[in-house]
């Protein structure tokens, strides 16, 4: 992959809680998958080992990081790092979890996605195996019924919990997406398609790692459920809102659009 830097400014966005057995391989894939793409990472306020991995690799050159002062959640680990991106002048920011489920070598294909459609959220498409927890399998169905209703009935989002995404970053700040958890990216696309982003769906595998392979899970079922069942509450709420607005002539209609990917 050659990227275009004058147009076309991509970085890759690692948030971390907690992931020192990981995020080291993690970030040597993602350099081998896309050699020379700056790699920023957020430590959202990790115990000792994670900041610690954090720190060598920032010391070793391989990565630029931010720490976060207190632990903000995953949403809020991107959002931080969505301003570090801006602050860096990068146009794009690819979003790769730091636990290694994500396929690595997917990674030109979606950038060369973004390059090629540079006002599209591209939203990673999962393809899961047999590592793929029941109890996330159902809640990613219950959330895709969710998005699809607050987009309008129609599937503009395949997939709206994948964390393999690459947002255009000033799009992405100007959802202004408020939750800071788990349910942090559903919003954000939801939101972004309500501002008239265009969303391309590509497909990726995901696999997810044991215990023992260094996979570590901070979903909590009941208390992210409960944060996913209210973020949905609020988005209905506010479609409802506008839905009213634009009967009065006072919001102005905004077409969503779903990109259809050739290589699917």
């Amino acid at each position: 992959m050659t990227t275009d830097f004058r147009d076309f400014h991509p970085c890759i966005l690692i948030p971390t809680y907690d992931n020192p057995a990981t995020l080291r391989g993690v970030v040597e894939r993602v350099r081998r998958d896309s050699p020379g793409v700056p790699i920023l990472v957020v430590d959202d306020h990790s115990g000792p080992e994670g900041q610690r991995a954090v720190e060598v690799l920032a010391s070793e050159g391989l990565i630029q990081s931010r720490r976060l002062s207190e632990n903000r959640g995953k949403g809020g680990a991107v959002k931080a790092g969505f301003a570090f991106a801006h602050e860096l002048g990068f146009t794009h920011a690819l979003q790769v979890d730091a636990d290694g489920q994500h396929c690595f070598e997917d990674i030109p294909r979606f950038l060369d996605a973004a390059r090629a459609h540079p006002s599209a959220l591209v939203l990673g498409a999962p393809i899961f195996d047999e590592t793929a927890p029941t109890s996330r399998l159902r809640g990613r169905q219950i959330s895709i019924f969710w998005t699809t209703l607050e987009t309008g009935f129609r599937r503009v989002i395949d997939d709206p919990c994948c964390g393999f995404r690459v947002y255009p970053v000033e799009a992405a700040l100007a959802a202004q997406a408020r939750s800071d958890r788990m349910e942090f990216d559903p919003e954000i696309a939801v939101r972004m398609v309500w501002n008239g982003v265009p969303v391309l769906n590509l497909p990726t595998k995901v696999r997810y790692l044991t215990a023992d392979e260094g996979g570590v899970s901070h979903f909590r079922p009941l208390h992210d459920n409960v944060l996913m069942s209210w973020m949905h509450t609020r988005m209905v709420c506010t479609l409802i809102a506008r839905a009213v607005l634009g009967l009065l002539g006072l919001r102005p209609r905004v077409q969503m659009r779903r990109i259809e990917a050739s290589n699917r």
